[in-house]
């Protein structure tokens, strides 16, 4: 790919949108599922659970989530206007008969009142807040009192070999993370690192380590 391709990429990775959108969401549903069936096994799902997803993407994986428990109420947050379209065409029998509700957002800012959310969690979107201190603040406002919040992203060391995140990623080691969590009252519980073997977003295959950080709201 040349340098206006890996551009063009790195902006879908983002914000998907047009035709192009629709393609790189079902690459990265299928590319990143391993890590988002990490993230949702380690929010530890109960019957009753309200949980926010944020960056949904087409959510090809909502089903994954409603099979873990019954009476679920699912909040899914995006950016991208097309992914919000996508995800409730995807998702139509599933949102007939269970408690589910895509929104669109501006990045920064829930809807909801505090202590709204039993369970939150995010994979792949770190990279892309525009203001990490405050919306992790704004993640810690919303979630409920003991209750649980996964971050699931790749480190540094392996985003920065990929040739388009050079373009508008922000790139973070375990210890970068660290230092935004203490900038909130979460607790970091644990750390989880996984290893797989996956097709780039421009084509080559590659060894992905990524991690699930998880964190609790203690009062």
């Amino acid at each position: 790919m040349n340098e206006q391709e890996l551009k063009g990429l790195a902006e879908q990775l983002g914000n998907p949108s047009g035709k192009k959108g629709v393609e790189v969401a079902e690459m990265m549903d299928r590319n990143n599922i391993k890590m988002t069936i990490h993230s949702i096994d380690n929010l530890e799902i109960k019957n009753g659970d309200s949980i926010l997803e944020i960056g949904h993407g087409n959510c090809g994986h909502l089903k994954l989530i409603f099979e873990k428990a019954i009476e679920i109420q699912y909040t899914g947050y995006d950016i991208s206007e097309l992914m919000n379209i996508e995800a409730k065409k995807l998702n139509q029998n599933l949102i007939q008969n269970n408690s589910i509700e895509f929104k669109l957002y501006d990045g920064d800012i829930f809807s909801e009142a505090d202590n709204s959310f039993d369970k939150i969690f995010t994979v792949n979107t770190l990279y892309f807040w525009s203001n990490p201190i405050e919306f992790i603040n704004e993640i810690y406002r919303t979630t409920k009192p003991n209750g649980i919040f996964c971050l699931t992203f790749a480190e540094k060391d392996f985003m920065e070999k990929l040739p388009f995140t050079k373009f508008g990623f922000n790139l973070y080691s375990i210890e970068d993370v660290q230092k935004l969590i203490e900038h909130s009252n979460f607790n970091l519980e644990k750390i989880e690192n996984q290893t797989e073997e996956i097709q780039s977003k421009s084509g080559e295959i590659v060894s992905r380590k990524f991690l699930t950080m998880v964190l609790k709201k203690t009062l």
